[in-house]
């Protein structure tokens, strides 16, 4: 059976709210702790800390920056840092690839190159730590498939480094258009998705509700409170094969428009996932 994720970004997603969701069903903080052991990066600890809240139990997972100033990274450093390790070469071609794409999206934003792109947020800490230890992750579940929600992006403005910018941040908003990401409406305040969430989503996932049989869920919270539990669910389960799926589950000439909307995702058509999530995200707005 192919184990698979369905990754329910109902209130967005950061990097740290997608691993935080991997350790809630099941991920082990001590493997992540080796698995990142194996960069050449000191001057951050690892934090995961079971929450609870609108009464649901959830994991907020946190990389405590020890160091304070950290020298910029442009993505040549990047890559070699992440090459000089003894990682699987498929975490390494995958966290280059997340990597690779930040950048473009930067340097396509401000008009520059990729090598004159140096991470500031991205480069910092965290989100080598967020992308390499998320495809760190997969491996270590053995997740064959990653599957995603659309996305809420979520309304206002967002303080970056270079002042108040529309949400979503520019490079967020580069990343989900280079492959056509579906979004969902969303009137909350505030940034939902971040540049790191945006990178590893639009790199690894692809965008719709698979057939699946789900085994665990887990909840990744971020920091920020919402009227909502402000999560990233994890399904964590095995995909149903096709040929197993039952014609009336799918409601007879449903199923024929299920299929269209799955062929439709496969030439980058960004409404795959239009129907299912538009009726999670109606209800989470009931609540």
């Amino acid at each position: 059976m192919k184990r698979i994720i369905y990754l329910d970004c109902y209130s967005g997603a950061s990097g740290d709210m997608l691993l935080g969701a991997l350790l809630d069903a099941g991920l082990s903080l001590e493997d992540l702790r080796a698995d990142l052991a194996r960069l050449d990066l000191d001057g951050y600890e690892l934090t995961a800390e079971s929450q609870t809240r609108h009464g649901i139990v959830g994991t907020k997972f946190d990389v405590v920056d020890l160091a304070g100033e950290h020298p910029a990274r442009n993505l040549g450093v990047v890559r070699d840092l992440i090459e000089g390790s003894d990682l699987s070469d498929r975490i390494k071609a995958r966290s280059i690839e997340v990597f690779t794409r930040l950048a473009e999206a930067e340097a396509h934003v401000h008009g520059t190159t990729v090598d004159a792109i140096h991470f500031h947020e991205v480069g910092a800490v965290d989100a080598v730590v967020d992308i390499v230890g998320f495809c760190c992750a997969l491996e270590r579940l053995e997740i064959e498939a990653v599957y995603s929600s659309a996305l809420p992006l979520g309304s206002g403005m967002v303080r970056t480094e270079h002042g108040l910018l529309p949400v979503p941040a520019p490079a967020t908003l580069e990343l989900l258009a280079a492959v056509g990401v579906p979004i969902a409406p969303s009137d909350a305040k505030g940034e939902l998705v971040t540049p790191t969430g945006a990178a590893l989503l639009s790199a690894l996932a692809c965008f719709q509700q698979p057939a699946m049989r789900v085994r665990r869920v887990g909840y990744g919270f971020g920091t920020r409170e919402f009227p909502w539990p402000n999560a990233v669910r994890v399904w964590l389960g095995e995909e149903i094969p096709a040929r197993h799926q039952r014609p009336s589950a799918a409601g007879g000439p449903g199923h024929d428009h299920h299929h269209h909307h799955h062929h439709a995702h496969a030439h980058g058509h960004p409404h795959a996932h239009d129907h299912p999530h538009g009726h999670d995200h109606a209800h989470e707005q009931e609540v």
